[in-house]
Order: structure tokens, then C-alpha cells, then sequence
């Protein structure tokens, strides 16, 4: 190993050694000498976070010395608060030899990083055209070019957000990101990595090592007259490893955790507050975790789905986002890759969806990303269960940098996320945003109280169903046992029965329909078990809002905003032949979709024997679709097939729509006017 050191200081520094006439690497004492290769080492193995520290010791007391100017430069574009610095040490180092190994490149990237979208595109220009370039280095650049270009537009058409530093409370001068809080906005809890970490610095075996880094843990603060209190770790979650805060249900009451053990590439975990205290956190049960990565996640608020991040096989490519069902016997299944209208050949990650149930924050590296990780918004279209195209939220909320880990409010007014921008505490902060949405505001109508006994708080149960979908069950909920607080988290266009009960006590009920509501609403209902001094109303109706009149007064069918059905062809052709019976055109053709994949698998289909050729299908935006049947001309014939392919065992099959050579959804076909009125 001492070899190898030797080796690359004496290549290194002949390799810089027309920028001074004479090195003074031989000068230097032996401590620094013993910095220069813990510096080395550090940056041979791709650690420019750990090596930045000592390369700014050293550049400090060695201003003279171009290598280390370099290294320096280099490693500080991996440190967003020092961007600036990067692009000024990368530019001295440029005009001086233009020989140095991908400096166009390293140069290209500290542009991008400071909004110099013309002047990085015009050095990577010149670094694709180099021949020595490597084609891994060329993918690479070709990638930084597009982020450059779709920099330039969002760079150059600002959104009015404005983001604001949630303050020295909350944020120190290390690492706070991946905020997560309960939908009355009354309890944070993130992820903290720095000199409180248990466990201090640590190496990759988890020993103290004075070279190594800190692991995280999770803090939550609780908002107090309108301020955070002062963050305090949760004990019963840390330990030395790696445990991180990555979701909180709609009541605060089930906390999602990600933990690295060292043997399972991490997984996603679940603690629960029980009377006031977090539970040591266990593996999620079912099949959302597998032997391959899976890191973020976020729960419906009616706790039936849960969306997650994934490097498993069969994706698109790196890490996808998909959806899992809670089963009857307590645990996570179903699991459906939310498809290429979310997912892409690059990283994908991060999803949050809103209290709302429709409305699914995540971020992704690919699409219109201005830079790394970009957030991005879709809505769930709740007639096939998939999603819009997703809006990318714009700048100044995304960056050239990474833009990760966004939650947004209940009431929609701020989302929270965390950046390492300048001018924040530290490294990482976490910031507010005003507002947190694009477009049309998330409806919702919170429904929260407090149930006690004879004045004591208890842990009361509430069973919601909707009744406008023949008493088809939404969920069942607890108040805290603690101080008997409770929410409730409904989507809007249903109308549903909240019954409270509590011991033998009889049972207390709210009626609320939410046909019509829009926006942010909220009720306030406490009940009172036993305490006939406060007897509560038995039943209290909201009506409608009266600008909705309209609605009362036809026919009105709701949508099931509580549930997602295995097959999400059946809601959409159940839907659609109800608006306007069967659909069918020339140049349109149905097909049964079982699987799709950005690299074609040898996708196994046994099970589905006698329901027709299996197809692979290639359209134009590069996705293989794997299609069963053939192709039907009116839809009920696919829905009809679909079926049968759906009682095979292929929970996950759909119908899809390829309307001349594209595929297409059907609300698409619905604006085209493609179908035929009963």
C-alpha cells in the first residue's frame, strides 16, 4: 500500500509540474506528508467529502501548489456551499494546462453547478469531441449537457416560490435532511448525520476511525406556539449504523425508517409511538424489501397503500418507484412498478404522496431534470389508476445540484425539503417552500378532536366507511393514547360515517361529504365518552360548499378515492363504457400489457398457458412492453381478456391503448373524441 502512495504522489506531482519551477511536496514536515496520503488514499477511492477537509488544510498552507489547488477544486464540487469556490480553483487550474485529465469535464461540471449552463455546454462540447475520451466518460457528459439545456429553460422561467431556511432551531452546521411531518403540521422528524451521531466517526466496519464519517440517525422536534423545539434523537431507533427518518403516516403515529445492517443493501423499517414512545423499529413485513436496495417510501393516509423506492430487477433502469397493497394478513404485497409515466432509465426516487391520495411528489435524474436529482409533481388519475405526465416543480425549488426528499403540508401552504445551498447553517439544511405545489392546490378535509372518558384522554377507535360506495370500508384509526388527539386525512368527491367508540359505550358518529370541496378544509369534532355534562352531537352533516349546487341537484357518481384495484383496467373500462359506452376507432387497437421493461427480461409466463401468444412490443420512447392475446379493436374485448389474464394469476395485468404506433392513455382518447356516445 505504502508503494502505491509513493507511486501516486510521484505521478501526480510530475504531472503538474510545469505549473511552478520547483515542488516543495519534499519540504513539506512529516505530518503534512501524512496528510498528503490519507488525502490521496481518500480521493483514490472516491471519498472527495472526506478528503475535502484535508485538501483545504493543505491547499491553505501551500497556496502555491497547483496539484493541490486541483485536488481541492475537485473535491469541493461535491460540497454544494462550495460550488463557487470549485469553479474559481478549476478555472486557475485550466488556463494554466489544459492537458490535466478531464478537466473540461470537472470544469463543466462546476459551471453547471453555478448557472453557467453556456459555458459548461461549450466544454463538454469540446470533451465529447476528444478522442482520448472514454465512452463511459462520454455518457456522462452527454447526460451533464442535457441538464445544462434543461437548466437553461428552468434557469430562465423562475417559478414565485419562495424558500425560506427553517432556522438555527432545527438546522446546525451538519447534516439535516429528509424531513418528514404529520399532516396538522405539529411534528417533524428528519434525519441528522454529524457530531452527535451515535457512535461518533466511524469506518465502513462501523469502529471508530478518526478518518471515517458519521452515521446517521433520526431527531424530531414538535412545533410549539408556532416554533420548533429544540430537536432531541430518538433513542429507541439509533444506533451505530445507519438509521434514517423516511416517512410519517397522516396521524404521526407510524414512522418509517431505513437501516443498513451491513448484509441486506438496507431496507425500509416501521416503528410505531406507543403511549408517547417510539418502538425499536422492525422489518417491514411482506415483500417490499428484497435482497437489492430499497431506501424511501411514503404510506396513503388511509394506510392501504404504500409507494417505495427500489433498485430490484425489472425496473427501467436503477432505482424505480412502486406501489404495494396491505394485505389481509397484516403485511405489504401486490407490488406494481409504477410504469414509464413516473419511472425512467435513470434513478427515480423519493415519492411522497400527499394526504390528498392523488397527489405524488418524488424525485428523478431523468426526464427534464436541470441537474442530478430534480423534484418533480404528478396527479393519480383515479379512472386507470396511473399517473399524469409529472411537472418538473422549476427553479428556484430545483437546482443543478440534488433536490430530494420533499414533504408538502396538509393544507398544501408549504412543502419542506432539505438543500446544501449557500448561506444555510451547515452542510445540509432543511428549508420551507411557499407555496409547495404546481398548478391546482391538493383538496383534502382533515377531520381531527380529541376523544376522552370523563375528561381523560383515551385511545378511542374510529371506523370510517364510505357510504356513498355502499358502506365500502376507508379504514380504521386510534387516538393517541397519551392525550387522546386524533387525525383523519379524507380525499375529496365521497361522502363517508365516522363512528367513534370507545369500552362498552355506545357509539358516536360524523357524517361528512366532501362532493365539491376543494381546497384545504377542516373539522374539529371532540367527543367525550360518559361525561354527561359534555355529551357531544351524535351526528353532524357538512354539506357541500354552495357554489356546488350544481351537484346536488343531478345525479352525481363519486369515484373510490380510498381504494386501488389489483386490476386498474377494470375501474378505467368500468368508468369509460359508463360515459360513453364502447370505445373503438381505425388506427386504434387494444392490447393486454403483462409486463414492461426498459431491457428486455425472459419474462416467465407459465401460469398463463392457453390466454394466448405472449408479444414483445417496441415503441418509439424505448420501452418493450410485454402484451397476451394479441390486439382487440374495441376495448371490452381487451377488458374482457384482461380478465381472464387477471383470474391466470397476473394480479398486475392492465389495458392499453395504442392509437397509431403510440401508446396512449384513455383520457387522451377521451379529448381526442375517439369513441362512440351510448
Amino acid at each position: 500500500m505504502a508503494n502505491k502512495f509513493l507511486f501516486l504522489v510521484a505521478l501526480l506531482v510530475f504531472g503538474f509540474n510545469s505549473y511552478s519551477q520547483t515542488t516543495n511536496t519534499k519540504k513539506w514536515r512529516k505530518t503534512e506528508n501524512d496528510s498528503m496520503q490519507n488525502a490521496l488514499f481518500l480521493l483514490d477511492e472516491g471519498k472527495y467529502l472526506q478528503a475535502l477537509p484535508m485538501y483545504e488544510k493543505l491547499f491553505t498552507a501551500h497556496p502555491k501548489e497547483e496539484y493541490l489547488k486541483y485536488c481541492y477544486g475537485r473535491c469541493a464540487l461535491y460540497r454544494s456551499d462550495k460550488h463557487e469556490e470549485a469553479l474559481k480553483l478549476l478555472n486557475e487550474v485550466y488556463e494554466k494546462n489544459k492537458k490535466v485529465e478531464d478537466i473540461e469535464y470537472d470544469l463543466a461540471r462546476a459551471n453547471h453547478y453555478n448557472y453557467k449552463f453556456d459555458e459548461a455546454i461549450a466544454l463538454l462540447d469540446k470533451f465529447l469531441t476528444n478522442k482520448k475520451t472514454l465512452p463511459e466518460s462520454k455518457s456522462k457528459a452527454q447526460q451533464l449537457k442535457q441538464y445544462c439545456i434543461s437548466g437553461k429553460t428552468l434557469f430562465a422561467n423562475p417559478t414565485e416560490a419562495k424558500i425560506i431556511n427553517t432556522g438555527n432551531v432545527i438546522n446546525t452546521v451538519d447534516d439535516e435532511y429528509v424531513p418528514v411531518i404529520s399532516a396538522d403540521e405539529n411534528l417533524m422528524i428528519f434525519t441528522y448525520r454529524g457530531v452527535q451521531s451515535v457512535g461518533g466517526l466511524q469506518n465502513e466496519m462501523m469502529l471508530p476511525d478518526p478518518y471515517g464519517v458519521y452515521y446517521e440517525d433520526v431527531f424530531q422536534s414538535n412545533k410549539l406556539n408556532g416554533e420548533w423545539s429544540k430537536p432531541t434523537p430518538i433513542p429507541t431507533i439509533n444506533t451505530n449504523t445507519h438509521d434514517a427518518a423516511i416517512a410519517l403516516s397522516a396521524d404521526g403515529q407510524s414512522l418509517f425508517i431505513y437501516r443498513d445492517n451491513g448484509d441486506d443493501h438496507g431496507d425500509i423499517y416501521l416503528s410505531k409511538l406507543v403511549k408517547g414512545e417510539w418502538t425499536v423499529p422492525e422489518k417491514l413485513k411482506g415483500e417490499v424489501n428484497s435482497y437489492s436496495w430499497e431506501g424511501s417510501c411514503s404510506m396513503t393516509a388511509d394506510g392501504k397503500h404504500l409507494y417505495f423506492s427500489s433498485e430490484r430487477g425489472g425496473g427501467l433502469g436503477g432505482k424505480d418507484i412502486y406501489r404495494a397493497t396491505f394485505l389481509a394478513d397484516s403485511t405489504w404485497g401486490n407490488i406494481i412498478n409504477l410504469g414509464d409515466s413516473i419511472n425512467t432509465a435513470l434513478d427515480d426516487d423519493a415519492p411522497f404522496i400527499h394526504p390528498d391520495g392523488v397527489t405524488l411528489f418524488y424525485s428523478s435524474k431523468g426526464k427534464n431534470s436541470m441537474g442530478g436529482y430534480d423534484l418533480f409533481q404528478a396527479r393519480l388519475n383515479m379512472l386507470d389508476s396511473t399517473f399524469n405526465q409529472p411537472v418538473n416543480m422549476g427553479y428556484p425549488i430545483n437546482t443543478p445540484d440534488d433536490d430530494i426528499y420533499y414533504v408538502l403540508s396538509a393544507n398544501g401552504e408549504r412543502g419542506y425539503y432539505a438543500s446544501g445551498k449557500q448561506g444555510g447553517a451547515g452542510l445540509k439544511d432543511i428549508y420551507s417552500v411557499y407555496p409547495g405545489y404546481v398548478g391546482k392546490k391538493p383538496s383534502l378535509y382533515i377531520v381531527k378532536g380529541t376523544i376522552k372518558s370523563s375528561s381523560m384522554p383515551v385511545e378511542g377507535l374510529i371506523s370510517v366507511e364510505v357510504t356513498s360506495m355502499a358502506g365500502k370500508k376507508f379504514g380504521d384509526f386510534k387516538a393517541n393514547v397519551v392525550n387522546g388527539n386524533y387525525l383523519i386525512s379524507l380525499p375529496v368527491g365521497a361522502q363517508f360515517k365516522l363512528s367513534y367508540t370507545y369500552s362498552t359505550f355506545a357509539a358516536k358518529s360524523l357524517d361528512i361529504n366532501t362532493v365539491g370541496i376543494e381546497g384545504y378544509n377542516e373539522k374539529i369534532f371532540d367527543v367525550d365518552f360518559g361525561a354527561q355534562d359534555s355529551v357531544k352531537p351524535i351526528l353532524a352533516v357538512v354539506e357541500p360548499k354552495k357554489d356546488s349546487v350544481a351537484l346536488t341537484t343531478t345525479p352525481v357518481k363519486t369515484i373510490d378515492f380510498t381504494f386501488i384495484p389489483n386490476n386498474p383496467a377494470q375501474l378505467k373500462t368500468q368508468e369509460y363504457s359508463l360515459k360513453y359506452g364502447d370505445i373503438t376507432s381505425e388506427g386504434l387497437v387494444f392490447k393486454v400489457q403483462i409486463a414492461a421493461y426498459k431491457y428486455p427480461k425472459n419474462y416467465k409466463y407459465a401460469h398463463l398457458k392457453g390466454l394466448g401468444k405472449v408479444e414483445d412490443l417496441l415503441l418509439d420512447d424505448g420501452i418493450t412492453r410485454i402484451t397476451i392475446g394479441g390486439g382487440f379493436n374495441s376495448l371490452s374485448d381487451a377488458f374482457e381478456h384482461n380478465k381472464k389474464v387477471v383470474k391466470a394469476g397476473q394480479k398486475d395485468a392492465f389495458v392499453t391503448a395504442i392509437y397509431k404506433g403510440k401508446r396512449v392513455y384513455l383520457e387522451k382518447l377521451e379529448e381526442l373524441g375517439i369513441f362512440i356516445k351510448k
